[in-house]
């Protein structure tokens, strides 16, 4: 079987370079909008036709071309990063792509914007080698996916008439102990909540501790009555809508082969909760929901000991099939209030989304994980869901259809650290899987 040649490596890294070089943080609508119109105008040079979407907090891109076969695939991207943290820790500028030992480092390559510059340099390679696309490409990119896709959905809405296509393939995930990209057919929903407690008008010297209740005390008591130190999250009723794996589902989480040693030697911890590792481990990322607190901030913020006016935790929760972010908001609001914490806010975020399946036995899913076997030497592991959460839900809201996410992203690439990098040949491969999909999903 014939596999096409990928972009050539000075393809690929000319269209990374020139997204990387325009710093886009998650949250800072300047950059974003910057950036997504250097986007748009590299789209543009692909011949499609090409819309920005005014959205808070970011602009979304939507663009559309034609193929020969009547068929149209959708690719989904996002274009925001976390910030940088400081610059010292960066071995090269942040923002200047650099190349080491055949690795590319910088903001974003390993993340969003590795993905879209290799989707891009793939359809660019296919167009000046065919003179048009096998088949019909959708491209949906985004600029707020960090903060969980708020105002995606709203921008979708407005513009259904260009998003109508027969799959959605994602580029969001990980890679196995081999280095195989895993392929996830659905996402875990993501739920993002404020919990705010109050305290007096104004901060009071610690001595008053006595006699006036700290709003730290009472936040950090209701966050500890929603989950134990047994990990076990005690909402009442949290889990009546968790359904464990079907057979078939079960059996492909058990020969999924994370890359475990990999990830305890880069992020640098001895064991992985109750030294869980095997099967039980890619059960637990695949299946299981979760309640994690991410921010404990308080008002005013200094280092001078005292009673704060407020305190604030951020929670963000990902979702299992059945479970659905409304009804999840409102058990945790009659649970603290049942355990006497009605003083606590609970309040949703924007962003964030409900749980999404494709059947990991879905005609689309199995063609996606043949081709890709041709291309990555061995099958991908294909399951149900992972870690990373997906907006599939949104974006098909108005055409449901098959979906997919190819793992891009290798454990050790420290996407939310310093020094963020990937292997050009993985970049390399991942062009080359779109060029293979785009010729054969539908032949």
């Amino acid at each position: 079987m014939t596999i096409h040649a990928p972009p050539s490596t000075e393809q690929l890294v000319r269209v990374l370079r020139h997204l990387c070089r325009q710093p886009s943080t998650t949250g800072q609508p300047d950059e974003l909008r910057t950036t997504a119109e250097h986007i748009a105008f590299l789209v543009r040079l692909l011949g499609m036709q090409v819309r920005i979407v005014s959205s808070a907090p970011a602009p979304v891109i939507i663009a559309h071309r034609v193929g020969r076969r009547p068929q149209t695939l959708l690719l989904y991207h996002y274009y925001d990063t976390p910030p940088t943290g400081p610059w010292r820790y960066w071995l090269s500028e942040p923002f200047e792509l650099a190349e080491r030992d055949g690795q590319v480092f910088g903001r974003g390559v390993a993340g969003g914007k590795g993905a879209l510059a290799a989707h891009l340099a793939a359809l660019q390679a296919v167009v000046q080698r065919e003179g048009n696309l096998p088949c019909g490409v959708i491209l949906v990119i985004e600029g707020a996916a960090n903060s969980g896709s708020p105002g995606l959905a709203e921008a979708l809405r407005s513009h259904a008439d260009l998003l109508q296509c027969d799959a959605v393939l994602a580029s969001i995930g990980d890679r196995d102990a081999n280095g195989t990209p895993i392929c996830v057919s659905g996402s875990k929903g993501w739920l993002r909540l404020q919990l705010v407690a109050r305290g007096p008008a104004y901060p009071l010297p610690a001595g008053f501790a006595t006699s006036v209740a700290n709003p730290l005390w009472r936040l950090i008591w209701a966050l500890a009555a929603l989950k134990g130190d047994d990990e076990d999250v005690r909402i009442e009723g949290f889990y009546d809508a968790v359904e464990g794996p079907s057979r078939a589902d079960n059996a492909m989480i058990r020969q999924l082969q994370l890359a475990s040693g990999a990830r305890r030697q880069a992020w640098q911890i001895d064991q992985f909760l109750f030294g869980i590792d095997g099967a039980a481990l890619s059960r637990s990322e695949v299946t299981l929901p979760t309640c994690n607190v991410s921010a404990l901030t308080v008002e005013p913020h200094h280092d001078l000991p005292g009673i704060p006016s407020a305190a604030t935790a951020l929670l963000d929760l990902q979702l299992a099939p059945r479970q659905q972010p409304d009804a999840v908001t409102e058990l945790i609001r009659q649970f603290l209030n049942e355990k006497g914490f009605g003083d606590v806010i609970v309040e949703r975020l924007p962003g964030g989304y409900a749980p999404w399946v494709t059947a990991t036995d879905n005609p689309f899913v199995s063609r996606v994980a043949t081709i890709g076997a041709t291309v990555f030497e061995r099958p991908p592991a294909v399951v149900p869901a992972g870690p990373y959460p997906i907006p599939f839900s949104v974006l098909t809201e108005v055409h449901p259809v098959p979906t997919v996410s190819i793992g891009f992203t290798p454990v050790e690439s420290t996407v939310f650290a310093p020094n963020e990098h990937i292997a050009l040949a993985d970049l390399s491969r991942h062009s080359q899987l779109l060029i293979e999909l785009l010729d054969r999903l539908w032949v």
